[in-house]
């Protein structure tokens, strides 16, 4: 983390500068190669829940042993999830982002086996497949972030069984179609037989909204369980 002193003017300052719908991922890898550094600190001063919130909802429903699981984080970004995993007890990560940056700061956690970049959407996740315990997703399932078809490419990575955990934000009007097709297409997974749903959850305090005070953004939690064969 930065030891710098940041505000929420700092991140708002930030926020503008760059404030247009990033439709393209590349535009949003250059956002967060900037923002590495102090992103931590950031959305700290967000009230940043998202992380925790997945990996309650994953806690609540992994079976086995979290020393023996293993963990797939993408779109790691600095390592928040793995770091509230590891309180649990998980010990296995591998991690996957857009930004040579984030990866830089997730590698500083000590957490991860293997951390790997790609531009998911653009370029295929780089993970095996049919191994994972748990993959997880907090914060790009976004427009101009991760494209929705990449949700086949996190329900591969998952071993028959495991679990598939997707947190986003509701945040922004740009994302309504997006949600729109997403539900869509986590409905023809299931219908296809690839996983079965184990909940979802509507989150009202995501984080805090930078541009309104007291103002909190929700969001919502997907969790799925692959198929058997």
């Amino acid at each position: 983390m930065s030891e710098c002193n940041r505000t929420m003017e700092d991140v708002k300052t930030l926020l503008q500068s760059t404030d247009r719908p990033r439709i393209d991922p590349r535009e949003s890898r250059k956002l967060y190669n900037v923002w590495a550094g102090t992103y931590d600190q950031d959305f700290t001063l967000m009230n940043y829940k998202a992380p925790q919130l997945a990996v309650e909802f994953i806690s609540e429903h992994f079976s086995g042993n979290p020393e023996d699981a293993l963990v797939l984080d993408v779109a790691c970004g600095s390592g928040w999830v793995a770091r509230r995993m590891a309180e649990l007890g998980f010990k296995s990560f591998e991690g996957v982002d857009g930004s040579r940056a984030m990866l830089d700061q997730a590698a500083k956690t000590g957490l991860y086996k293997d951390l790997r970049l790609a531009l998911l959407g653009p370029e295929a996740l780089p993970a095996r497949t049919g191994v994972f315990d748990v993959v997880v997703i907090v914060g790009a399932l976004n427009a101009g972030y991760v494209h929705v078809s990449v949700v086949r490419e996190l329900c591969g990575a998952a071993k028959p069984g495991g679990l598939v955990c997707m947190v986003r934000s509701d945040h922004g009007g740009i994302n309504i179609e997006y949600k729109a097709d997403l539900d869509r297409e986590l409905q023809r997974m299931e219908e296809e037989g690839l996983w079965t749903p184990v909940g979802i959850k509507l989150l009202d305090r995501y984080m805090e909204d930078p541009y309104a005070e007291e103002i909190c953004v929700s969001g919502t939690a997907y969790l799925f369980k692959k198929s058997i064969d």
